[in-house]
């Protein structure tokens, strides 16, 4: 599996190609976007709605969107804030993980946060934060099987939902042990 950054157009647009990858992604979730309310209707997630969801998502500073693809194709997407909006809050936040409810059950979803997380202790960074919806427990149950600890509760800044806050330390990986010195053996 590959995590890549995802390339806008010169314009700032998603390719269309990608574009109707992404569409799809996120239309094979509509229990959860019932739930988040993030669209309008979770039965009918037009690729206009998804470019300005994430659209408004990069308009913030530090935000980037990974995009996960094994054997080319597109399996999930995750954002990440390396910067919290609250200047109070040291660590990098992410944003939201989705994996294609079709490849669900076959280990991406730890794949990707593994990576992520991977990108951030190399940035230096030493935790992570993410919000998951109160009213989403398989997500909870998903992030604490992870080793994300809850640490609050409060509403979510976009639509004010009632969220749980968890936070992961990020122990930097062992030292590599240096190759001894000298000829061949």
């Amino acid at each position: 599996m590959h995590l890549d950054a995802l390339r806008l157009t010169p314009d700032r647009d998603i390719p269309g190609p990608l574009l109707t990858e992404l569409t799809a992604l996120y239309a094979s979730h509509r229990e959860y976007h019932a739930l988040s309310g993030d669209f309008p209707d979770p039965d009918d997630i037009r690729p206009e709605q998804v470019a300005a969801a994430l659209a408004d998502e990069l308009a913030e500073p530090h935000v980037e969107a990974l995009l996960a693809r094994s054997r080319g194709r597109l399996v999930g997407i995750a954002v990440t804030l390396a910067r919290h909006p609250d200047p109070a809050d040291p660590d990098p936040w992410i944003g939201l993980l989705m994996v294609d409810a079709a490849a669900q059950g076959q280990g991406y979803g730890r794949r990707i946060a593994e990576r992520v997380e991977e990108r951030l202790r190399t940035a230096g960074h030493t935790a992570v934060r993410l919000a998951v919806l109160d009213a989403n427990p398989k997500g909870l149950a998903f992030w604490t099987a992870l080793g994300y600890e809850v640490i609050g509760h409060r509403p979510d800044r976009q639509l004010g939902r009632p969220c749980t806050v968890l936070r992961k330390p990020l122990t930097p990986p062992p030292p590599q042990t240096a190759a001894p010195a000298g000829g061949r053996s």
